[in-house]
């Protein structure tokens, strides 16, 4: 052997590389959280084909679409508070749009609380958790959560400032202030949504190479109904569709829908109302999906979609006049199931048909990075759902509501929708024949009714009660 010591360098040298490339962690994901407000499946990757949403299309032909994905609280808050700290809302105590989560559970770790504690930079735009507090700068910065989740979180107005309404009008002649449309002059960046969107985009670009955790909380198509004008121009006056319910849609009980001034207001809308509240909605929906493909635009540019988990979902569902409502907080289907999208780093598109739940994000986004999440969390991972859209789901999803002192909860199975009412009334729905829950046939599969009702109360006795 000519070079002994050369060998042994070299051996030497090998050794030390291999043991820097092992103290290397591997690089963290980004995560960007894409909620969007009081977002219904009117999408064209669920299948309508009458709103335009190209871009959120185009995020979807990438990701793994849950097409049963099922909130566990049907308002904003609750809902929120729920999947952000992976619990349910009989966990969170948050089942109204007035409590603090903090205020229920001081200590808890949140979903980018725990991505933040990993070395993240954590930023929030808009409305991730339920905005309130009004002017006041010190409840406000509590109600976003900080600093307990994230360094920095920017609210934006929830309604135009200094625009000029080119067309609209109140819809309920002064019943609910918040009923209203407008179409608005100026550009998106004059509405809340599109400085959402620039700003976020911006915090893209600026961090860099380092890993975050970013919250992109967009408000429409949350009342009140304002976009500008371009938007409500793609649906002309007249070019949609009311659903009209079936001569046997069975009567809701009376928890079911009908609260309070809602009720009323709703039960006089006219056919022109109706038709205005339909075309704004789509037409903010549309105005929203113009300001997600902005972000994901910057991800385009700065080649980050190989190093990003992107999720995409409402906060809950919505109704356009299904049972004559024109809103959320029920427990039917539409106001039950939202839109759910998840992206990720080595895995396929693909859609998912099993039933899910909100509260399996939190789980779900620990796992792709590889953190240990709280223990007491009432979700599952969907990993094997990531990589196998085909897989089952899960059994059964599980939401409530309540009604002051009056609570409902839903159980959903594959084919069967059961809820019970705290006033006795009972509803169930066969989706094999009846996906819009028009006709409830409690009364005449008494046997179902038994086997629901069980499950539902031994899922309430359980520790993660739903």
């Amino acid at each position: 052997m000519k070079h002994p010591h050369l060998i042994v360098l070299l051996t030497v040298f090998s050794s030390l590389l291999g043991s820097v490339h092992a103290a290397t962690p591997p690089k963290k994901f980004n995560v960007l959280l894409i909620a969007v407000d009081d977002l219904r499946d009117t999408l064209g990757c669920y299948g309508n084909t009458d709103v335009q949403t190209p871009h959120i299309n185009r995020l979807a032909a990438r990701a793994v679409r849950f097409d049963r994905a099922y909130v566990q609280y049907t308002v904003c808050n609750p809902s929120r508070s729920s999947f952000l700290t992976g619990l349910r809302p009989d966990q969170t105590g948050v089942t109204d749009n007035r409590t603090m989560l903090r205020d229920r559970l001081p200590d808890i770790i949140t979903l980018p609380q725990l991505l933040k504690e990993d070395g993240r930079h954590a930023a929030a735009f808009g409305k991730i958790f339920h905005l309130g507090g009004g002017r006041d700068d010190a409840l406000r910065a509590s109600w976003m959560d900080l600093p307990r989740s994230w360094h920095t979180a920017q609210s934006f107005a929830a309604t135009p400032l200094g625009r000029t309404k080119l067309a609209g009008r109140d819809l309920t002649q002064g019943k609910l202030n918040w009923c209203n449309w407008g179409a608005m002059d100026g550009d998106d960046d004059d509405q809340p949504d599109g400085q959402i969107a620039r700003a976020v985009s911006a915090e893209i670009a600026r961090l860099g190479e380092r890993p975050w955790i970013i919250g992109a909380g967009f408000m429409k198509p949350h009342d009140p109904f304002v976009a500008p004008k371009r938007y409500f121009d793609l649906y002309p006056e007249g070019s949609l569709a009311l659903r009209r319910p079936p001569s046997d849609q069975t009567p809701a009980p009376p928890l079911a829908v009908g609260l309070g001034e809602l009720g009323s207001a709703f039960d006089t809308f006219t056919v022109r109302e109706r038709h205005e509240f339909l075309r704004a909605y789509y037409a903010c929906t549309s105005y929203v999906d113009a300001q997600v493909g902005r972000v994901l635009a910057t991800l385009d540019r700065l080649q980050l979609w190989e190093n990003t988990i992107v999720i995409f979902l409402g906060d809950h569902g919505y109704h356009l006049g299904e049972r004559a409502w024109w809103n959320k907080n029920t427990l039917f289907e539409r106001s039950c199931r939202a839109p759910f999208l998840i992206a990720a780093p080595g895995m396929k598109p693909g859609v998912a048909r099993g039933l899910v739940e909100f509260v399996d994000l939190y789980p779900t986004v620990a796992d792709l990075c590889g953190l240990t999440p709280p223990k007491n969390l009432a979700g599952q991972s969907l990993r094997a759902l990531l990589h196998d859209p085909a897989s089952p789901g899960k059994p059964a999803a599980f939401t409530l509501v309540t009604r002051g002192n009056a609570r409902g909860d839903s159980i959903r199975t594959d084919r069967w929708r059961f809820t019970r009412w705290s006033d006795g009334a009972v509803e169930l729905y066969d989706h094999a024949t009846d996906p819009e829950e028009d006709r409830n046939v409690a009364s005449t599969q008494p046997d179902i009714v038994r086997d629901l009702r069980r499950q539902l109360s031994a899922a309430l006795a359980s520790p993660s009660a739903p």
